[in-house]
């Protein structure tokens, strides 16, 4: 895999960051309640970031719900036969996953751009009131995602992208429609 630019990293950052924000569910009002975190939130985990990381506050309280929504997703890639096969919004493979790692780590230590919000462009402020039917808007702007449901979650339909943005723009739109649990949306990697 080539080295992927910087500014396509920052788009699917931000694309992991909006659907791990909207996927918590022990902030009040609760959001989709995929995972059990309150992490971004002032009122919630983010006061604690805020305390422990004063500098970084914001990109820590993303990161760490990042982590949950990659656990979750790791976990319901574990029900499938070859859970390494596969590519999800969470899981787009070790060299792009270790790319995205790198660059969250120079994000984080920007002096001068503390603020997720002012480096990345998020489609969805995380400050502002959620909404089922924005964040619908946000991941299927072009509408839903043709795939098929299986035992482990969504599989899509077609040939795997091999443009990471565009990988990553699909598996967000086949969140859509938005589901109690977290769907797992994914492809089966080519091998």
């Amino acid at each position: 895999m080539p080295h992927v630019p910087d500014a396509i990293l920052d788009q699917i950052l931000a694309l992991q960051f909006t659907v791990a924000w909207a996927g918590e569910g022990l902030c009040e009002p609760r959001r989709l309640g995929w995972w059990e975190t309150d992490l971004v939130d002032e009122a919630g985990g983010g006061d604690l970031f805020a305390r422990l990381t004063p500098r970084t506050r914001a990109w820590a309280s993303l990161e760490a719900v990042r982590e949950a929504a990659r656990r979750v997703d790791a976990k319901a890639r574990g029900k499938l036969a070859d859970p390494d096969s596969v590519r999800s919004l969470f899981f787009l493979g070790f060299e792009i996953d270790e790319q995205l790692g790198d660059r969250l780590a120079v994000l984080k230590r920007d002096e001068e751009n503390p603020s997720p919000a002012k480096v990345l462009a998020l489609p969805l402020s995380l400050d502002a009131e959620f909404s089922r039917d924005k964040l619908t808007r946000v991941l299927a702007p072009a509408g839903e995602e043709k795939f098929a449901v299986t035992p482990a979650g969504r599989q899509l339909k077609g040939p795997m992208p091999k443009e990471p943005e565009v990988l990553v723009r699909r598996l967000a739109a086949a969140l859509v429609p938005l589901a109690e649990q977290y769907p797992l949306p994914y492809f089966q990697a080519e091998r």
